[in-house]
């Protein structure tokens, strides 16, 4: 139970025991639980889609559920991934790069970061809510899964960098077991919620988590708490553009509702 509220603290504004108060290994330990957490996100997604949908056209409800994504977890991975976006492409060394992405100061290139990834989100998440096919609630529900999985791959594959930072608390201890439960998590959430579709987002973010990593591992020797918030946010965008192209071909739904299509063929 404390390694899930730290999970918690960690990915979401929802009260729990601060960080501070727990041990490294339980902090380590939460990994276990981020798909778990990325689910009830998608939860969160689901139910506002479905009570401003009675209020709003699909363009402003698109819209308030990017605020919500940045406002879920305290705009903690955007700002990594603004700070990504200020040192990957700002410095020319691994040490001037790592020194840039520890500047609390913003520059162009983490607003055209942030930007972009903001506006492709509402463009997915409106195209989501525009179609007339069944699947939109399993994308919903899908996408933040896989992304809060994509950081737990890169914990369990790439070393640490920083120390001390954010991430720091996550490294230093065994986590092989913590780390099997949360793909074990992921994949059936994404399985039984989305079908083939899901199963194929997830095997698609994992490869691409894992791209991310190898470039950070070559811009900056490793990764930062910064380079998982970007994955995150990332791994979001990619996800929700799988949806988009998955959706109109029946592969996203439940795992239920294909095999009763698929013996309903026969």
């Amino acid at each position: 139970m404390a390694s899930l509220l730290a999970a918690l603290s960690f990915l979401t504004i929802f009260p729990s025991p601060k960080s501070a108060d727990l041990s490294q290994q339980v902090v380590s330990n939460s990994r276990a639980w981020f798909p778990l957490v990325g689910l009830l996100i998608g939860i969160l997604m689901v139910g506002l889609e479905w009570s401003l949908g009675y209020l709003f056209p699909p363009y402003l409800t698109a819209a308030l559920l990017v605020v919500l994504l940045v406002i879920v977890n305290r705009a903690l991975h955007l700002d990594g991934l603004m700070d990504s976006c200020d040192g990957l492409f700002g410095g020319n060394t691994p040490e001037r790069r790592r020194e840039i992405m520890r500047d609390s100061s913003v520059g162009a290139f983490a607003v055209a970061g942030a930007g972009s990834v903001l506006l492709l989100k509402y463009g997915a998440l409106l195209s989501l809510l525009s179609v007339s096919v069944p699947g939109k609630e399993a994308a919903l529900l899908v996408f933040p899964v896989v992304s809060r999985y994509a950081m737990v791959l890169q914990l369990m594959v790439y070393n640490y960098v920083r120390t001390p930072g954010l991430g720091s608390p996550f490294h230093g201890r065994d986590a092989r077991i913590p780390s099997i439960v949360a793909a074990i998590i992921a994949a059936l959430a994404v399985g039984i919620l989305g079908g083939l579709g899901g199963i194929l987002i997830l095997a698609a973010i994992c490869l691409f988590a894992l791209a991310l990593g190898q470039v950070a591992v070559r811009l900056i020797g490793g990764l930062t708490g910064d380079i998982y918030g970007a994955t995150n946010e990332l791994s979001e965008v990619a996800a929700l553009l799988g949806a988009v192209a998955l959706l109109p071909l029946g592969l996203l739904s439940p795992v239920t509702h294909q095999v009763s299509t698929y013996l309903g063929a026969f």
